[in-house]
């Protein structure tokens, strides 16, 4: 599609691209229409690639709102889960000229940049155009990297999880102590992906402004310890997810008409994500596992969708390739989560209130785990240890598990709703008129418009 091209009842043009990934694309997508609805004279050009283009085109979006591509980075034959470092280092490679030379373009008033598209901050500063970094997981994740010499001082960088993986690091500003395994996945093996995060970081104080996708109350300590860290404006802008949209019915879904016939509390909802998965082993004994439970089921699945259904048959649940998770979680007849904990389910999980069981596989996905089972505890983990440490979950503690998590009636399992319900009340008042994500987001739309007059 074209982008938006110079208009005289436009006051003020926002320029955002995120990193190629779907767990980065929604939460900016997110907040994008959220910009995008508040003031009509904001128009947004959303750049993303001609692969993501094909996904997105057809999702609906406000009228002030356009796509504008650059070429693919990689093959699609070759794409994010097979070569995961090399797509990386062509995203931080191969989009920077596309995306130069779309910009000559596209005028913009501010630039939103996934934080990991470090080279942006130089496109900014060269053509003086303020930029604003969106930082995609939790603050605690963003806190961490930035603290790599600390824990270098202290012995526990590089990482060495046979000898010191239950250390407890309790010295880095703002979060709470955390053991080496919980953190490790953080710091991804490969070296030079973990040196582009670590640059990408480093350049964040460079830019003018920095949004993070969290609630202000559940990362409070952390956001505050950087606030005395980095000499810019920093946002907690709320959980970009999209509890804007949950007014919609989509009962025309046969999904969502099956929801609709089942009791209260009684759907197990089931996705492992949209990106890696788990070997072939383990997946067999997650499904016959929730099978052999006996418990209800609605299960979004990519690949596994046959064997899913080969293995469990049609009478407790049903497998979709994709739904409305957001509007799924909240439907009043699901009853727990069974999640990889990428950040964007994390909070969505939350939002809708409903207890976890987490079975993470990358990056903050292990400490997301941690932080719901251990700080929040509103769930139980599936997972046994990490990397080489990795053990089989056997279906027979796979059953007894989804039947814990689903058990409405016992003393453990109503404290943890209870605590559920608790976070949910807080991501609720703080993407209510006056709460803490509302007011973060009118002050940066303040911030980025006060030269515009707007």
């Amino acid at each position: 599609m074209d982008p938006v091209q110079a208009d005289p009842t436009i006051g003020f043009h926002v320029v955002a691209m995120p990193y190629p990934g779907r767990g980065h694309i929604n939460p900016m997508m997110n907040l994008c229409k959220i910009l995008a609805s508040r003031k009509d004279r904001i128009a947004i050009t959303f750049v993303v690639t001609e692969e993501w283009l094909g996904i997105l085109g057809s999702e609906p979006k406000p009228a002030n709102f356009r796509f504008s591509t650059v070429p693919n980075v990689i093959p699609s034959e070759f794409g994010r889960g097979a070569d995961f470092p090399s797509f990386f280092e062509a995203v931080m490679t191969k989009l920077q000229e596309p995306f130069e030379r779309l910009l000559d373009r596209l005028e913009p008033s501010v630039i939103v940049y996934d934080t990991l598209l470090a080279w942006m901050v130089g496109v900014g500063n060269r053509r003086n155009i303020p930029v604003a970094s969106l930082w995609a997981t939790p603050a605690l994740a963003f806190t961490v990297l930035q603290h790599v010499d600390l824990m270098v001082q202290n012995g526990h960088f590089p990482v060495n999880l046979s000898e010191k993986g239950k250390e407890q690091i309790d010295y880095i500003p703002g979060i709470p102590p955390m053991r080496i395994e919980d953190l490790s996945t953080i710091f991804t093996g490969n070296g030079q992906v973990m040196h582009r995060l670590r640059e990408a970081i480093s350049l964040v104080p460079k830019t003018q402004y920095l949004l993070f996708t969290t609630i202000y109350e559940l990362e409070s300590h952390t956001i505050d310890a950087l606030r005395n860290i980095i000499p810019i404006p920093i946002y907690s802008i709320g959980p970009a997810i999209p509890y804007f949209n949950l007014k919609d019915n989509d009962n025309d879904n046969n999904h969502v008409q099956w929801l609709n016939s089942q009791p209260k509390s009684s759907v197990l909802y089931v996705s492992q994500g949209s990106f890696l998965s788990v070997s072939k082993a383990q997946m067999d004994e997650i499904i016959i596992g929730v099978k052999n439970s006996g418990v209800r089921f609605l299960w979004v699945a990519r690949g596994e969708a046959s064997r899913i259904k080969e293995l469990c048959g049609s009478d407790e649940g049903v497998v979709v390739p994709w739904c409305d998770q957001l509007k799924v979680l909240c439907h009043p007849s699901i009853g727990g989560f069974w999640s990889h904990c990428g950040w964007n389910s994390t909070k969505e999980g939350i939002f809708a209130g409903v207890p976890f069981l987490t079975y993470p596989i990358f990056a903050d996905q292990i400490p997301n785990s941690k932080t719901i089972v251990e700080d929040w505890k509103i769930g139980w983990k599936v997972r046994r240890g990490i990397g080489k440490e990795e053990q089989l979950v056997t279906r027979e503690e796979i059953t007894r598990l989804v039947r814990r998590v689903m058990d409405l009636e016992s003393k453990e399992g109503k404290e943890m709703r209870k605590r559920a319900k608790e976070l949910r009340e807080i991501c609720r008042r703080a993407t209510s008129e006056g709460g803490s994500a509302e007011t973060d987001i009118d002050a940066f739309i303040r911030d980025i418009s006060l030269t515009y007059n707007l």
